[in-house]
């Protein structure tokens, strides 16, 4: 071998590839972090709580796992979240990750680790409540910088007044914050039913209900979250500027996607992804937008099909997308 040869750099081959994915795949708490991930994202101190370790052994599993392309990053500000990487379709053990992500699905999770995933959202949703808490006379004027209601309201009636619904009986819109979008299902649907956790925003939603005389708007101190078994199942459920608020945003689409009925649409209005970190202090958000991508996916793994989908132009650095899903109708057969 010439000098050359021995300098230049050594790719691992496929064997030796294979030989490393099996060897970070051969060990039970990796395995389970792979589990912990797969809907989520988690900073590697909630996983450190998660699995009760310390940091810097969380630290080198998560490289372990990262090094053979399971696990990727996701910067949040000037947070660093790991999520479950999906098989390269060009790799040549694609196939082999894909059947070790399938295996793992089918296992449903130890009662403790679901407690301990569940702290950590309880966690994040505190930080959020406590945040609107401190707005008892409004939402915080920043919020006007990044999507005024102005910007999409026209091109999401646009979307709704297209969408063919099995009927138009109930609409729920998650989150209504001080009502602004009320009046406008309030003249779509028979009966409007706003979600929210936020007292203080419901009661101006009630105010703002009352001066325009909807006398078919209910607002309503629940979290969207939880079972709602008073309530029909909807024709349509609209989530505005509203799930980057959320801990864990996969889980709350499988919890819409329970509100509605078969043929149903679920309507999110979302920022895409941005690096703007200033909104989470100043605006109270957990997530920095979303990927299209991850949310097509998470709607997916919910049940839902996609829909018409809507981009609006750029404002102060940040972009709009109205996203449109709907659960499958129900067949009958003879």
């Amino acid at each position: 071998m010439n000098d050359l040869a021995r300098l230049a750099p050594q790719h691992p081959s496929p064997t030796d590839q294979l030989a490393a994915f099996c060897k970070a795949a051969g060990d039970a708490l990796r395995l389970d972090i792979l589990r912990v991930l797969r809907n989520d994202s988690f900073g590697v101190l909630e996983l450190a709580q998660i699995f009760a370790m310390r940091q810097s052994g969380m630290s080198h599993h998560l490289k372990v796992l990262a090094n053979v392309g399971l696990v990727s990053t996701r910067r949040e500000g000037n947070s660093i979240f790991y999520r479950r990487s999906l098989p390269d379709a060009g790799g040549c053990w694609s196939g082999v990750h894909e059947e070790l992500l399938n295996g793992l699905d089918d296992l449903p999770l130890s009662a403790d680790l679901q407690r301990a995933i569940a702290v950590i959202h309880s966690q994040r949703a505190e930080m959020s409540r406590q945040f609107f808490a401190r707005f008892a006379v409004g939402t915080p004027a920043q919020q006007d910088l990044i999507a005024h209601f102005g910007l999409y309201r026209e091109p999401l009636l646009g979307l709704i007044d297209g969408l063919r619904l099995p009927a138009r009986r109930l609409a729920i819109e998650v989150g209504p914050g001080e009502g602004g979008f009320l009046p406008d299902l309030a003249a779509r649907f028979d009966r409007v039913v706003g979600l929210d956790n936020a007292a203080s925003m419901l009661d101006r939603a009630r105010q703002q209900c009352a001066e325009a005389g909807l006398g078919n708007v209910e607002c309503l101190l629940a979290d969207a979250l939880a079972a709602q078994s008073a309530l029909p199942l909807a024709d349509c459920v609209v989530c505005n500027m509203v799930l980057h608020h959320m801990p864990a945003p996969a889980e709350a689409l499988k919890r819409f996607t329970r509100l509605l009925k078969p043929g149903g649409s679920l309507i999110l209005t979302e920022l895409c992804s941005h690096d703007q970190s200033w909104v989470r202090d100043t605006c109270g958000d957990l997530w920095l937008g979303f990927d299209q991508h991850d949310l097509s996916r998470w709607a997916a793994d919910a049940g839902l099909l996609a829909g018409g989908s809507l981009y609006i132009g750029l404002r102060n650095g940040f972009q709009i997308q109205v996203q449109q899903y709907f659960t499958p109708e129900l067949t009958t057969t003879n």
